[in-house]
């Protein structure tokens, strides 16, 4: 799933090539995709766009009468992005192509594809004139590159859920999913099964140490990336994520995972849990 730093990093593209552009056709290829229908996708036709920006996981496209293409990737979206985009409309439902914005003549100039591979399909977009009646943008809590010390401690005050859960969890904290929530903890040498409530102030430091660490440096390697480059440059960066029986790159032991129904986590028992390997539940119900 594309994260904070990935997402910042596309709206850094669009940013850079996208915006003082035209929209001069939106193809649907998915009915699926499109969340909103009032507006039409046709009202984007024709208008300037004037800023790309992100909401947690989101990215929000703004165009010059006020209107926002609003997108949340999923698990498995992508933004293509390319030079010259092919005039042909595309034909619905064939292949992952979701929605294409065209920025110049079709057949002439760029624009970007919204993509969604597999067969589980969660990528939404919505065409809306205030990113707020969204509901999944007016829940998000503070953005996680911007909480301070303070306010870390005070959001996972009294709370019970474990420290995974509760940095994945976007009502909470904003843009922080499976993979760099496993990096945070690793780096900060917390237990994925740690209780948020009980953590100390050493350990808090360390949280919140880790959490800054972990996102400014990855939005620093993805930022001026090409699209195309991105999912690499974020696997070359984990160091516990997607990584099970690998050696830990800090201690050396085993990166062990939990897995559940349809995702999983990967830890480190030497430097996060004592040394301790956490009960894997799907993996013991396979042993009985």
């Amino acid at each position: 799933m594309p994260e904070l730093p990935e997402v910042e990093a596309l709206v850094h593209h669009l940013r850079e090539h996208a915006v003082g552009r035209t929209v001069h056709r939106v193809d649907v290829a998915s009915l699926q995709v499109l969340k909103t229908f009032d507006p039409p996708w046709t009202a984007l036709h024709g208008q300037e766009v004037v800023a790309a920006r992100r909401h947690g996981k989101h990215i929000d496209v703004e165009v010059a009468d006020g209107l926002h293409l609003v997108v949340h990737l999923a698990r498995a979206g992508w933004l293509r992005w390319a030079d010259t985009m092919a005039a042909a409309p595309p034909k619905q439902g064939r292949g992952p192509l979701a929605l294409r914005v065209h920025l110049g003549p079709p057949g002439q100039g760029p624009g970007f594809d919204l993509t969604e591979a597999g067969t589980k399909k969660g990528l939404a977009a919505w065409i809306v004139r205030d990113p707020r009646t969204i509901e999944s943008i007016a829940r998000l809590g503070p953005d996680a590159v911007g909480i301070t010390r303070t306010q870390l401690e005070d959001l996972l005050a009294n709370r019970t859920e474990r420290l995974k859960t509760a940095l994945t969890d976007q009502s909470l904290i904003a843009g922080i999913g499976n993979a760099y929530s496993d990096e945070i903890m690793h780096l900060a040498r917390l237990s994925p099964y740690a209780t948020t409530g009980k953590l100390d102030d050493e350990q808090l430091d360390r949280l919140h140490e880790a959490m800054l660490t972990t996102l400014t440096d990855a939005v620093a390697r993805s930022v001026g990336q090409d699209a195309a480059r991105l999912k690499g440059e974020k696997r070359s960066g984990l160091r516990v994520h997607a990584r099970t029986g690998l050696p830990c790159p800090v201690c050396g032991d085993t990166v062990r995972e939990v897995s559940f129904a349809d995702k999983a986590f990967q830890y480190c028992p030497k430097c996060q849990t004592g040394g301790k390997p956490l009960a894997d539940r799907r993996l013991s119900r396979l042993l009985k």
